[in-house]
């Protein structure tokens, strides 16, 4: 079931090592681990999007800078399955925390977005602060 997933290479110039710049999957079943399902997750150097349903489509985008932290979940049976979930916490309002549920290589996804999030928050000069309800201490 390979032909469901698709990644982009770029070559480097000077080292001529290929590095992944899109990555495209299909959430898949745990049983067997085979890709029956209409959710597609799209992760490229900007934007994770997560497309959905059949006849009822969603599509969810969340920018790469607004990624804050990524974990990496895997149960027996994904294990078994060579699965894994990603889980993203985000900034994002609408979606704070987006699953990339029950997919292929998760691990290297997850080191992926880690390393990529942050090379976009550099190149847009953000910073992640936490809040941690500091608006009762006196200012003066």
């Amino acid at each position: 079931m390979e032909e469901n997933r698709e990644e982009i290479f770029r070559e480097d110039e000077d080292t001529g090592e290929g590095e992944v710049r899109e990555y495209v999957e299909r959430k898949r079943w745990l049983f067997l681990g085979l890709p029956f399902t209409f959710t597609k997750y799209t992760i490229n150097e900007r934007v994770i999007t997560i497309n959905s349903g059949l006849l009822s489509t969603t599509e969810n985008d969340c920018y790469l800078y607004k990624v804050q932290d990524v974990e990496l979940r895997t149960s027996l049976g994904e294990r078994i399955f060579g699965l894994g979930t990603v889980a993203c916490y985000t900034g994002d309002n609408t979606h704070p925390q987006l699953y990339l549920e029950h997919i292929k290589n998760a691990k290297e996804v997850k080191n992926y977005i880690l390393r990529v999030s942050e090379e976009a928050r550099r190149k847009r000069r953000t910073l992640n602060t936490l809040n941690i309800n500091a608006d009762d201490i006196d200012t003066d």
